[in-house]
């Protein structure tokens, strides 16, 4: 399942001019030989694959953690904090399936709208609601909630590093193939 184009082109659009660097002129050497056919240059992110794949495993985990903390304290709660806590659960949940897909299939296929889109939702939504459960005093936050909050926030703040480490160099590889096809 591929991301609509109109949302493809603005994430490719997007990403191309956070993560060019303008001031590269010249090609790498292993630039010319992907064009001569000598080998073939992989922007895959080894750190960002495997940190995907330790959150996948774990993001069971924090939601099992997360759903039975929430019905043990839910009596105890505001009623604002219990409808906020549950539309942050739900909507964490949704974002972190679809970037957890867009995170694999950006890194693993080298697509940069894909990538750039699991960079988006980790930064912009993910990360801020993280933090809100993590340091949110008035939700009465329990010493397991704490924990699995840390480590999911370690997780994000892996793969924002690595996925924008990534990201700079599959648009980089991308661009120079563009450009390398232009004289064929």
């Amino acid at each position: 399942m591929a991301l609509p184009q109109p949302i493809r082109k603005r994430l490719d659009d997007f990403s191309r001019n956070i993560f060019i660097d303008q001031s590269r002129a010249q090609q790498k050497p292993e630039e010319h030989d992907a064009f001569f056919g000598h080998k073939t240059q992989v922007v895959s992110s080894l750190p960002l694959q495997m940190s995907l794949c330790f959150n996948m495993w774990f993001f069971p985990l924090w939601w099992i953690s997360e759903v039975v903390m929430l019905h043990l304290k839910y009596p105890a709660l505001p009623d604002y904090y219990k409808f906020i806590l549950v539309t942050v659960l739900i909507m964490m949940t949704l974002i972190e399936a679809i970037r957890l897909y867009l995170g694999y299939a950006g890194n693993l296929q080298e697509k940069v709208p894909e990538l750039a889109g699991f960079w988006l939702l980790s930064i912009l939504l993910q990360f801020p609601l993280i933090l809100f459960q993590l340091f949110n005093e008035a939700i009465l936050i329990q010493p397991l909630e704490r924990g699995v909050h840390i480590v999911l926030a370690a997780f994000l703040l892996i793969q924002a590093l690595s996925g924008f480490v990534a990201l700079r160099e599959m648009v980089r590889h991308t661009e120079s193939q563009f450009h390398l096809r232009q004289f064929d």
